[in-house]
């Protein structure tokens, strides 16, 4: 099995990630937002009711819509210790997804290891986008907006840890420095490349499609569902709480994931591997 840190950490940081799951899905019922555990946080609830035992994050996904509502109407109605953080909240933060998390905690994996923005423990929010019909249309969306994000990456984290070794690290290295000392000589913002992204990414909202799609990734596709295999969704059980499901859950996962209700292989079961943990506000109820 990949190295997966100090059992006690990760145990921790589940239960942290849980109780910022309960009050994301405490204010999505009070605003009639809907949501979705999103990719192992699905497997998570399905095959295990909670954590994958060996994952340290939790994602959701929402349609555009609910998801702009989220960062405009959630933050009067968290209780004090959570908040939301996304370029409306921080212009140079680095990602073109939002983030609920607890306040001053901090959670950086190991791929952002040298990224100076402090991303906050907590649950990541993904903004789902309509996939145009036409496939020539659709190809040339996602590897523009592939390209947006990870400009927005590079330009909040100068040297990403890649997993590369030898020459192929040393290059990836140097391009990916290079990439950032130019947009900072530029003077591009992250700001300005997120509207970016958000242009693109939003270019089919108006169409009627009803294929939805995450266009933070680099193969919406595999990732996408029709709206009526999302909602209405279903409740199950997350540890100790329950949050919402895709109503197809089963086609939505087979198509991300093939057969996953089977474990991987030891040497896939991986996580982010942390290299800096902060706990911030939060108080664990175990110590």
């Amino acid at each position: 099995m990949a190295e997966l840190g100090d059992p006690q950490l990760l145990a921790k940081i589940q239960r942290a990630a849980t109780d910022v799951l309960a009050e994301l899905d405490r204010v999505c019922q009070e605003l009639d937002i809907r949501y979705v555990a999103y990719g192992g946080s699905a497997i998570g609830a399905v095959r295990h009711q909670g954590f994958i035992p060996w994952d340290d994050d939790v994602d959701v996904c929402m349609p555009r819509e609910d998801y702009e509502r989220f960062l405009r109407e959630a933050p009067p109605l968290l209780a004090p210790e959570f908040e939301v953080v996304s370029q409306l909240t921080h212009p140079d933060y680095p990602r073109p997804f939002g983030v609920l998390g607890i306040v001053d905690s901090v959670f950086t994996p190991s791929v952002a290891r040298n990224r100076a923005f402090q991303v906050p423990l907590g649950i990541d929010l993904f903004p789902l986008d309509r996939i145009p019909k036409d496939r020539r249309a659709f190809k040339r969306q996602s590897a523009e907006s592939w390209v947006w994000g990870r400009l927005m990456f590079l330009h909040g984290t100068p040297t990403p840890d890649t997993g590369l070794t030898g020459p192929a690290k040393t290059l990836a290295k140097a391009v990916f420095h290079a990439t950032h000392q130019g947009l900072k000589v530029l003077h591009v913002s992250a700001s300005h490349l997120y509207r970016q992204w958000e242009k693109v990414a939003t270019r089919y909202n108006n169409t009627g499609s009803p294929v939805l799609g995450d266009y933070c990734t680099q193969d919406p596709l595999r990732w996408s569902a029709r709206e009526d295999e999302l909602f209405p969704s279903i409740r199950m059980p997350f540890g100790d709480i329950e949050v919402e499901v895709a109503r197809k859950f089963d086609a939505v996962l087979t198509r991300g994931y093939g057969d996953y209700m089977n474990l991987p292989p030891e040497d896939q079961r991986v996580n982010h591997a942390a290299v800096e943990v902060s706990f911030g506000v939060w108080q664990d109820p175990e110590q």
